[in-house]
């Protein structure tokens, strides 16, 4: 068996591979070296076409494949840091609220999200405080009556930025790391109503 048969049929295989494979960065890996693989073979026997077929694929596989890792580094960034205010700023508007007002309550309908830009507020059902920075209202939107499931009250004054559920939505298909954001954070919050719903009651009065 000659070279250029040896680089044929191990190009011929990592193709074969790739069908086996289940995730894009792996793919595109096989991809490259079946790339290389073929060039070797298209080179050595004169297969002109095949040569050139993969020299363009060459390329085009590296590009998706670094388009892959930058969307992945994206993700991992998205899950470990807070919303970030470039994402909401032109799709939400500002409100006030005072000591004691209510944002929202309980089964009232839900088609917006908030961003706490300072005061603090508290989810009265769970005795759960909102500090600056916070998110809340994301439920709303998982929802299958779009409701609100707690009760939400200001406890010192302060501002919010509200988001439109409308806007969210345009917002999780546009940019990916607002997607995971978002995905981490809803995901974060059940956990966190999990939790404490699960707390036996303290010992009663």
């Amino acid at each position: 068996m000659t070279h250029a048969e040896l680089l044929g049929y191990a190009a011929a295989s990592c193709v074969f591979v790739t069908f086996y494979m289940k995730t894009m960065v792996p793919l595109r890996i096989a991809g490259i070296v079946s790339n290389f693989l073929f060039i070797g073979y298209g080179y050595a026997v004169d297969a002109y076409p095949v040569l050139f077929l993969h020299l363009i694929l060459l390329p085009l596989n590296i590009l998706r494949l670094h388009q892959m890792r930058k969307l992945i580094r994206q993700i991992e960034e998205a899950t470990k840091q807070d919303l970030n205010l470039n994402w909401v700023k032109p799709f939400s508007s500002t409100r006030s609220f005072s000591v004691g007002d209510v944002v929202f309550r309980r089964g009232d309908p839900a088609d917006e999200m908030f961003f706490i830009v300072s005061g603090r507020f508290r989810v009265t059902e769970r005795n759960l405080d909102l500090p600056t920075g916070e998110v809340f209202g994301e439920l709303g939107l998982l929802n299958a009556g779009q409701a609100r499931t707690a009760t939400v009250e200001c406890m010192e004054s302060g501002d919010v930025l509200r988001i439109g559920y409308e806007h969210v939505k345009q917002l999780y298909v546009q940019d990916p790391k607002f997607g995971f954001y978002f995905l981490h954070l809803v995901s974060k919050r059940l956990f966190q109503n999990l939790s404490l719903t699960s707390q036996p009651p303290g010992p009663s009065s």
